[in-house]
């Protein structure tokens, strides 16, 4: 690991060897930020572990890749060769530190299904924009992703004027146009749920979140309409994880082209699920291209 400058304010800049470039380009020219949460916003308490903000100073600038990662993920652990590729493709990326514990599947199960359908929709609005009266979870406004990721986009923008942060803000909210959205499990499914409710520039889900509406019923806002075109849709899955067959259901429901959902199937290396598989194993890279498309 290389360490090769501090940016006043912020939590750290370091590069990383999974960010080795072509011969065009350097390096050095690939700048790594970690920032946590809270000093984006001191209301933020929870889940503040750092951001992870990533991008090359020697590509035209692009289109955002905001990635979301499952339960339990930590955003400054990765999957950096994922990131990697999508810097190459000509995106910045921010793996987004939020509140991802408990999961939706955690919660809308058993009796609370039972009693309320549309528990999957109601969790992740509250999880997501902070706004839903439900007592599911106890989610406070300003944890919210939305107003985390806001926060990060303004923090940026004030301190590494060098980024040109706010080319993805627009009156103070995120440009979606220009921003792809992503992640992985709940992860995935945050990023359609936005998806659904705000024109992004892509959307691509791995292994995205399997909400009911009952036993083997999925949530009703699978179908709901869709603010991206659906040619901006891409899902994947591994068959070999359990909730392979419901998770292409849900792809299907949200009309996710055919041709744009990869079931993939190389397998795990021994101790490793193939539900995390699609977004660490190198041998997908050609498939993550295809997927992430020209970031710029």
């Amino acid at each position: 690991m290389r360490f090769y400058f501090l940016l006043p304010l912020l939590f750290g800049i370091i590069c990383n060897n999974s960010f080795a470039q072509s011969n065009s380009t350097s390096e050095q020219a690939i700048v790594v930020l970690k920032i946590k949460p809270s000093q984006t916003d001191s209301r933020i308490r929870v889940a503040d572990t750092p951001h992870y903000v990533a991008y090359n100073k020697e590509i035209k600038q692009g289109r955002l890749f905001l990635f979301m990662p499952g339960t339990g993920g930590i955003a400054d652990r990765g999957p950096n060769e994922l990131f990697a590729t999508a810097i190459q493709q000509g995106y910045r990326v921010i793996n987004l530190s939020y509140i991802n514990t408990p999961a939706v599947a955690q919660i809308c199960r058993g009796q609370v299904l039972a009693d309320c359908p549309d528990c999957a929709e109601h969790f992740r609005a509250k999880r997501i924009y902070g706004n839903m009266d439900t007592t599911l979870i106890t989610d406070e406004p300003q944890e919210s992703i939305l107003n985390r990721f806001t926060q990060l986009l303004i923090y940026l923008a004030e301190n590494d004027k060098e980024g040109n942060w706010g080319y993805y803000l627009e009156k103070g909210s995120p440009k979606w146009g220009q921003i792809a959205v992503s992640g992985q499990s709940q992860g995935g499914g945050m990023a359609a749920f936005i998806a659904k409710r705000e024109r992004v520039a892509r959307v691509v889900i791995f292994s995205g979140g399997w909400d009911y509406a009952s036993k083997n019923t999925i949530a009703q806002w699978y179908y709901g309409n869709s603010k991206t075109p659906f040619d901006r849709w891409y899902g994947t899955y591994h068959v070999l994880e359990p909730t392979a067959k419901t998770i292409d259901e849900t792809y299907k429901a949200m009309n996710i082209p055919q041709n744009h959902i990869f079931p993939f199937n190389i397998e795990p290396p021994q101790g490793r699920k193939p539900h995390s598989n699609g977004v660490r194993n190198t041998g997908y890279k050609d498939q993550w291209i295809q997927l992430l498309g020209s970031g710029n």
